[in-house]
């Protein structure tokens, strides 16, 4: 069984379990009726929804997800809302790192 993304069951629990929080910023995930920027999204760090694996599926909020939209993930780092932010190579979750690492 997958989900509308077809993420495995097996997977989301597994992405579920590592992100707790946005694997960009690192806001806390709130419900989304509480605020749909802080509540988690499913994100393809390379953007192909066919590449459905534990470095490529990743939760991260709203806000991320909308700002990141299709652009490459070391394009998105250098952009305005990132910089406002923060985040950058170093500030980002494990997964993000090991995605940079393989030139994404």
């Amino acid at each position: 069984m997958a989900n509308n993304w077809n993420i495995p069951d097996w997977l989301e629990k597994e992405v579920r379990d590592r992100d707790k929080a946005c694997v960009y910023c690192g806001v806390e995930f709130t419900l989304a009726h509480q605020s749909k920027k802080s509540a988690a999204s499913w994100e393809h760090i390379i953007n192909d929804e066919k590449i459905i694996t534990r470095d490529n599926i990743a939760l991260c909020c709203g806000g991320c997800n909308a700002s990141k939209g299709q652009k490459r993930l070391s394009e998105w780092l250098k952009s305005k809302y990132c910089i406002e932010r923060g985040i950058t190579t170093s500030s980002v979750a494990p997964v993000i790192k090991q995605a940079i690492e393989k030139g994404q």
